[in-house]
């Protein structure tokens, strides 16, 4: 099942930069081995914010809930899901 997920991190101001850096190592390396697993098809950021528009390939809408909830900033993130389908228009073959 494909999902475009919308994050938009805010980390409290008064967070320490030590903290919020190891937050964001930590994160990195977990986004980046669910990228590597092909659960985190596409990354992208939003120009000019903390924020990210990105496609997951998941088995259910279970295992996204999962998946998203154990990212370090989960608890720091505004997050909106849509599900995804094939569009009968388009001229792909797959759903890249």
């Amino acid at each position: 099942m494909l999902f475009k997920v919308e994050m938009v991190v805010r980390l409290p101001v008064d967070m320490p930069v030590a903290q919020a850096d190891a937050l964001k190592k930590t994160e990195r390396e977990l986004a980046q081995e669910l990228q590597r697993s092909g659960k985190w098809r596409h990354l992208w950021r939003i120009a000019g914010q903390y924020a990210n528009v990105s496609i997951f390939d998941v088995a259910s809408v279970d295992e996204l809930h999962q998946l998203l909830t154990s990212l370090p900033l989960f608890p720091y993130m505004d997050i909106e899901v849509t599900a995804l389908c094939r569009h009968p228009s388009s001229i792909h073959e797959d759903d890249r």
